[in-house]
């Protein structure tokens, strides 16, 4: 992942891009996130890099330390961004 100024940034690293999530059964995220931040409350289903899909309720303004590939449709109904 390339920074602001195209030096290599670490996961620790805070994020310097964020993208609105639309959510899909189907179709993995462009940008795999360092972590994902809870724009309006509710559930979010994820699908993380090793496959596994987890369903977990957030709060608005709560960020996810998680690398998600793929936000599911079914059974989100929480807002989410990207950061990256």
């Amino acid at each position: 992942m390339l920074g602001t100024n195209n030096s290599t940034t670490a996961l620790t690293a805070p994020a310097d891009d964020l993208f609105a999530i639309v959510p899909s059964d189907t179709v993995d995220l462009a940008t795999v996130p360092k972590a994902l931040y809870c724009a309006v409350a509710g559930n979010v289903a994820l699908r993380g890099t090793g496959n596994t899909t987890i369903t977990i309720p957030v709060v608005a303004g709560q960020i996810v330390p998680i690398r998600a590939r793929r936000v599911m449709a079914t059974g989100t109904t929480a807002t989410m961004v990207g950061l990256a």
